[in-house]
């Protein structure tokens, strides 16, 4: 891809290191890129199921989105879903044809408070498992975690459904449902809180994981936080999960921000994956700055994706450095590793990340790419890039437009786009309607789900 790249004489600001702060200083690169011939289009197809951006109070939101066969799942904080003409009541999780005209399904489950995640268990799609800070499912008390028919809506009772705090994140692999979130108690079992492996029948710890997570991040001006898991990222081998979250420790070794297990065995295993950057603080209350990650189709890279604003202190300095909000790669080797390169917006938040071969995706509410140089400004060389961006995934640049004044994909900011699914057809993106935010590509009517096709 180093062949497509295009001097536009100025800095583009691009910060390229291969250490940690305390490294020498990073070389700069100039310029965007060249989008390849491959990969997915910056214009979305039109139709896919959307919020209303007439009756934005409260804001509604998709948080994660999720396709098993041809249906794809769709789960959040919300009440009603709109689609050509037709409103559709939906209570927090809905379904809808993964291929136009996306029609949305009869499945209207009614769950009582957001749901955050939801899982299959490796193809078998009469079942979805969700996770949340909800209270009830069609009236049955159901509290933050539950299995759900996927053809009659109904509670599976069998399958435990209690957490004592907000289950964040779900994934099923190796005929198990890994659960991570702010919870000590899950399904009667305190013996592996905030990340636990359950029985995908009967939903009780089967102890394939215990990772004895303690403590949580402190800096000065940090107050309040607890320990948690917030988000994880399964290999496409399904044997390398990565986990992010709030915690000091993990089976009494140093970690912050993120971890890596190897789930391919008898039990989870900690790996020797980490990087002493992780160990910087950025200059927010919530000390959990890295929101999401994705894997090369190789499984040999990581990207993440973060907020935080600047390095903890009392202003930033230029050009920036750390690990707050930024798009960055890591090697996925088991041992200590450090970015590959990093990509600042310049103070804006980047919540979601998805790979494929051609090229790297981040979203969140930016506003610019490679701008170090700027903090909520943008700075010399910095290249306008909203809502989204593409990476060259070998250097980080920015893949623009024809003009190469700005990056080559848009979308509303909003709150930002909060999950990002690469699929074999195309880039799903799923977002809210904050601000009347209804825009991807520059076409209308796609506030909460966009959906990008392969060229």
């Amino acid at each position: 891809m180093r062949s497509y790249l295009i001097a536009l004489g100025a800095v583009a600001g691009l910060m390229v290191t291969s250490g940690e702060a305390a490294a020498p200083a990073a070389a700069t690169v100039t310029g965007g890129l060249k989008v390849p011939s491959i990969g997915v289009l910056a214009k979305p197809l039109s139709g896919t199921p959307h919020f209303s951006v007439k009756h934005a109070n409260p804001v509604e939101q998709v948080r994660q989105l999720v396709q098993c066969g041809s249906t794809m799942y769709a789960v959040g904080s919300f009440s009603q879903i709109l689609q050509r003409n037709h409103v559709f009541e939906r209570h927090n999780v809905f379904s809808f044809h993964a291929r136009p005209p996306f029609k949305v399904t009869s499945w209207r489950p009614t769950v009582r408070g957001t749901v955050n995640s939801i899982t299959f268990r490796e193809g078998r799609c009469s079942h979805a498992y969700i996770g949340g800070n909800f209270t009830s499912v069609n009236g049955k008390g159901a509290r933050k975690i539950a299995e759900l028919n996927t053809r009659t809506g109904r509670l599976v009772k069998r399958f435990a459904h209690s957490a004592s705090a907000q289950v964040e994140t779900l994934q099923a692999v190796n005929g198990r449902i890994l659960v991570g979130g702010d919870y000590r108690s899950i399904n009667g079992s305190t013996a592996n809180p905030y990340m636990t492996s359950l029985n995908p029948i009967t939903g009780r710890d089967d102890g394939f994981v215990h990772l004895r997570i303690r403590g949580n991040i402190r800096f000065p001006g940090v107050v309040g936080n607890l320990t948690h898991i917030y988000n994880q990222a399964l290999s496409h081998s399904r044997k390398l999960d990565l986990v992010i979250g709030d915690f000091a420790s993990v089976r009494g070794r140093k970690r912050q921000q993120m971890f890596m297990i190897n789930v391919g065995g008898a039990r989870a295993k900690l790996t020797g994956w980490r990087s002493p950057a992780f160990n910087g603080h950025c200059d927010v209350h919530e000390p959990l700055y890295v929101r999401a990650a994705s894997w090369s189709p190789s499984d040999g890279r990581i990207y993440i994706a973060s907020t935080g604003r600047f390095p903890h202190g009392s202003s930033p300095k230029y050009p920036l450095t750390g690990l707050c909000d930024v798009a960055a790669a890591f090697p996925a080797a088991e041992k200590t590793v450090y970015p590959i390169w990093k990509n600042y917006t310049g103070c804006d938040s980047l919540y979601s990340t998805a790979a494929d071969g051609s090229r790297a995706y981040f979203g969140g509410h930016d506003r610019w790419s490679m701008n170090p140089r700027g903090c909520n400004f943008k700075g010399h060389g910095a290249i306008t890039a909203s809502g989204m961006e593409g990476l060259a995934p070998a250097s980080g640049r920015l893949l623009t437009n024809k003009y190469h004044t700005a990056g080559y994909y848009e979308r509303s900011r909003g709150h930002g786009a909060d999950d990002m699914l690469r699929t074999r057809a195309g880039l799903w993106i799923a977002s809210d309607n904050f601000g009347h935010s209804q825009t991807c590509g520059f076409t209308s009517g796609l506030s909460g789900i966009c959906f990008l096709p392969n060229r």
